[in-house]
């Protein structure tokens, strides 16, 4: 099978028309009830402080002898419960034109910084080894008074890229574990320059210029770009669409690799919404001279809301890594996760996921030898002040 060409390096930001982030798709159901509302007066009393916890339990019934829940990200662990994180956020809005702000987010835990963690930063850019303390962003801010606001970040981010985020106060997802595309098809963090305008109420674009992916510290001397463009018609639809290019390899500038995904959002009624992720991404030379690398997918999502605090989230999922660029197998991965949640009082989120994966490959541990699936359950604990 012939594998797709790379777009060049001068095509990139011709394509940068179609790009679109999903950060704000990824904002869970229950946030606004649980976040701290945005303070008012001097700059100094304008100053936010939240507090964000999640901790969890993980069972694999596959019994595998190393204890290990494979192509998970932040879930890694069987049969062990886990301080996942525990995050402080400070910050200071910058909303209107001519303001200044700030955020940091500093996290300790078991799981959630020695995956995040950026190289050159908290993770050794020699030895590829992470603690158990990320600082996870650090950024700031600037509103310029140009039209509706052309607003600058400077600084290390979550990359605004894919339909789940990286867990903290303001941004948690329906579901407690997270998607293979979510831990295959983007980086976690960026750090660099974003650029973002609102054109009107329904379009906004932005454009950025970082290191690379997960990179503090670059690891060659080239930059890697992103742009996207968000449409938001209504309260009810939203629709992203983003690419992120550059060279990710150590020490080489001439093989690229290109990221592309697309988010929509749309809540069917009061207490149902549904999403949907599709991602394609390409590399070249990912595996030797002469051998790229492709990988695709695609995430449904649904939520449905009993109550206002009892809801159901489900995805399902089918992610395509034929080359094994991104797993190291090349192999069709699939997975269906259900996930019950209960909102406890203003401060405490409870869920609890049962999830089957499923693989082209016998590619799953067990404790019978390698298979084809692998079932869990998992219940986790947020709290958020």
């Amino acid at each position: 099978m012939n594998m797709p060409r790379a777009p060049r390096p001068g095509r990139l930001l011709i394509r940068a028309i179609w790009a679109g982030t999903a950060f704000a798709a990824s904002l869970p159901f229950f946030a606004q009830a649980l976040v701290s509302p945005a303070q008012t007066g001097p700059w100094y009393k304008q100053i936010q402080v939240d507090t964000f916890l999640s901790a969890s339990y993980s069972y694999n019934f596959n019994r595998p002898g190393d204890h290990a829940l494979q192509y998970r990200v932040f879930d890694i662990k069987d049969d062990q419960a886990m301080l996942d994180v525990a995050s402080l956020t400070v910050q200071k809005a910058a909303e209107k034109p001519g303001g200044f702000g700030f955020r940091l987010d500093m996290g300790a835990g078991q799981s959630q910084p020695e995956v995040t963690a950026a190289s050159g930063f908290f993770r050794s850019s020699r030895t590829g080894e992470a603690g158990h303390f990320d600082v996870e962003q650090a950024y700031v801010s600037y509103v310029a008074n140009v039209g509706r606001g052309l607003r600058f970040d400077l600084g290390k981010y979550y990359a605004p890229i894919g339909y789940e985020s990286v867990e903290r106060y303001d941004a948690y997802n329906d579901n407690a574990t997270h998607s293979f595309l979510f831990g295959y098809c983007g980086p976690f963090t960026t750090t660099g320059l974003k650029i973002s305008y609102p054109f009107s109420k329904q379009w906004s674009g932005m454009v950025m210029v970082v290191q690379g992916w997960d990179n503090v510290k670059d690891n060659n001397s080239g930059k890697s770009v992103e742009a996207q463009v968000a449409y938001t018609p209504n309260d009810a639809f939203s629709l992203y669409l983003s690419c992120l290019g550059g060279p990710e390899q150590t020490d080489n500038t001439s093989n690229m690799r290109q990221a592309y995904d697309l988010c929509a959002t749309w809540q069917a009624f009061q207490a149902l919404s549904v999403g949907l992720n599709v991602d394609y991404g390409h590399e070249r030379n990912a595996l030797g001279p002469g051998k790229s690398g492709t990988w695709h997918g695609f995430a449904g999502y649904a939520v449905y809301g009993f109550t206002d605090r009892f809801r159901l989230g489900m995805r399902a999922e089918q992610f395509d890594d034929p080359d094994g660029a991104r797993t190291g197998t090349p192999q069709r991965l699939r997975e269906v996760t259900l996930t019950p949640s209960y909102r406890i009082g203003g401060h405490f989120v409870v869920r609890a996921d049962l999830r089957e994966d499923w693989s082209d490959r016998n590619t799953f541990n067990s404790h019978e030898g390698l298979t084809d699936r692998q079932t869990t359950a998992t219940f986790n604990v947020l709290f958020v002040y």
